[in-house]
C-alpha cells in the first residue's frame, strides 16, 4: 500500500488493469451497439431486408443475430490482444495486422452471399464499423507502438 492512502482511499482509484478492462468492455459493446445502430437504420427504417444466401437457403439478418456476431467478434480480439501482450515484442502491431487481415477476409461473406446491392453494403458497413471500433479501440491510446 502507499504510503498516507488507507483501505478506503485505495478502492476509490482504479487500479490500471480494472481501467483497461473496462476500457476494452465498453469498446466491445460500443462495437456490437454501432452494428445494431445500422441494421436499425437500415432494415426496419429504411426497408431494407438484411439477409443472406446460405446454399439453397435465405437466412434474414434479425438483431439478436448482429449483436451476437458482433460481441463474439469483439471477445475473440479481445482474447487474441490479451494473448499477444504476453508473448510478443510488439503486440498493438500484430494485433492490428490480424485484425485487418481478418476484417478483410470477413468482407468475404457480405460480398458473395447478402441478397441485394443495399443488404451487401448494409453488412459491409457493419462488417467495418465493427472492425474499425476493436482495432482502434481495444488497445487503447496508452499501449500504441
Amino acid at each position: 500500500m502507499l504510503i498516507g492512502m488507507t483501505n478506503e482511499t485505495m478502492r476509490t482509484y482504479p487500479t490500471r488493469t480494472t481501467a483497461r478492462r473496462t476500457g476494452r468492455a465498453i469498446t466491445v459493446a460500443a462495437g456490437a451497439a454501432s452494428a445494431l445502430l445500422l441494421w436499425v437504420v437500415n432494415d426496419p427504417w429504411a426497408g431494407n431486408d438484411l439477409a443472406v444466401r446460405q446454399g439453397d437457403t435465405t437466412m434474414h439478418i434479425g438483431p439478436v443475430a448482429v449483436v451476437v456476431a458482433a460481441l463474439i467478434a469483439g471477445l475473440a480480439a479481445w482474447g487474441l490482444l490479451a494473448l499477444l501482450e504476453r508473448t510478443v515484442g510488439h503486440p498493438v502491431r500484430t494485433f492490428r495486422i490480424i485484425a485487418l487481415t481478418v476484417l478483410v477476409l470477413s468482407l468475404a461473406g457480405p460480398l458473395g452471399s447478402g441478397i441485394g446491392i443495399s443488404s451487401r453494403l448494409a453488412l459491409l458497413a457493419m462488417h467495418l464499423t465493427v472492425g474499425a471500433a476493436l482495432i482502434l479501440g481495444l488497445p487503447g491510446r496508452r499501449n500504441c507502438r
